[in-house]
This record gives C-alpha cells, sequence and structure tokens, in this order.
C-alpha cells in the first residue's frame, strides 16, 4: 500500500472504529475521494459491529450470558486488532473473519 493513500485515510479509518456513529462519519468522509485504506477499516469494523447485534440479540438470548460473554470477549480483541492496525497504517484483516469481512462488505 502505498504510504501516501494510508497518510491520506489513516484519521477516516481510525474513525471508522468509534461505534457506529464514527463508521457513517468515516464512510462520508470516505465517499467523495474513496481511499483504500479507509474503506477497508470501515469494512472490518462494520463487520465486527454486525456480529456484535447478533451476539446480543441471538447469541445472549439462546446461548446465555456465559457464551454471549465469550463472544462478547473475542469481539473485544477484534476491534483492537483493527484499531492498531489502523493506527499502525496496516492493513491487517482481524483473525478468523477479517477475509469474509472483506468479501460480504467489498461495496463499502
Amino acid at each position: 500500500m502505498e504510504n501516501q493513500t494510508v497518510n491520506e485515510g489513516k484519521t477516516a479509518a481510525i474513525i471508522a472504529y468509534f461505534t457506529i456513529i464514527g463508521t457513517l462519519v468515516a464512510f462520508i468522509m470516505n465517499n467523495s475521494k474513496k481511499n483504500s485504506f479507509t474503506s477497508f477499516h470501515i469494512r472490518q469494523f462494520f463487520g465486527i459491529f454486525i456480529m456484535g447485534m447478533i451476539n446480543k440479540y441471538l447469541v445472549f438470548d439462546m446461548l446465555g450470558k456465559f457464551i454471549g460473554g465469550i463472544v462478547f470477549l473475542f469481539l473485544v480483541i477484534l476491534w483492537f486488532i483493527g484499531f492498531i492496525g489502523a493506527i499502525k497504517g496496516e492493513e491487517k484483516q482481524v483473525p478468523v473473519v477479517g477475509e469474509y469481512f472483506q468479501r460480504w462488505f467489498n461495496g463499502i
């Protein structure tokens, strides 16, 4: 990845990891001039967010608080890995599911 692309998109990529509102702000910031680095991190966080909603509304209700808590801890670790990648200027996919997020949300 070009250093200029990373530098131009780094702020929006970091903002994307702060709640879904931050993701919307980053998406709007990235909408006029598509930056591949920012888009990558928006897709990563959006996938983590969707998994969090599934955990909240399905796993907690169907499998209980213990399993839901384990999934929540896993999601926090994924968030941390993605956030640190954005700060460092790396396009490093989050473990296990990052590849799927890039494919599923390719239009972002």
